[in-house]
């Protein structure tokens, strides 16, 4: 069995324990945007801006939630095969400079890292980039998911 640790919202680690670990399993590491409620529109707008900046790099929208302040925007980022992060692969390296970019550029929605989100915001984002899917994403701003545009070897 695998022991998977991420950081909780509130600074605390949080371990989940998975099913065997092989060399091919591929690490998401999950951050979390809070921004206020007026601005979740500009937050998207902004992250997909970002991730037009980072081309190479798998990531999509995992979660959508709120509460009566701010909308829970999580973002899962794709490092690449565990043997390959562990060898700081150029996938590895391109996936931790977009998080990097995304902690000092949107910095004002308050990015944390957090661990996957839960059925109800995994169905929430799921449900959004269908509808996006169906229609123009560039009407709201929201990124859509997206694969790399070209294959990094390991």
């Amino acid at each position: 069995m695998m022991q998977h640790t991420a950081i909780t919202e509130s600074g605390n680690q949080a371990a989940e324990t998975v099913g065997p670990a092989t060399d091919s399993d591929t690490v998401v590491v999950h951050v979390q945007l809070r921004p206020r409620r007026g601005s979740a529109r500009r937050c998207l707008a902004a992250l997909a801006e970002l991730g037009g900046a980072h081309p190479e790099v798998s990531f999509t929208l995992t979660g959508l939630g709120k509460d009566e302040r701010v909308v829970r925007v999580t973002v899962g980022v794709e490092l690449g095969p565990r043997t390959a992060v562990a060898r700081f692969s150029p996938q590895a390296q391109a996936a931790y400079a977009f998080v990097s970019s995304l902690f000092t550029s949107l910095y004002d929605h308050m990015p944390v890292y957090t661990v996957e989100p839960g059925p109800a915001e995994r169905a929430a984002a799921a449900d959004l980039v269908a509808r996006l899917a169906s229609g123009p994403a560039d009407d709201l701003g929201v990124p859509a998911p997206r694969r790399p545009t070209q294959s990094v070897p390991a």
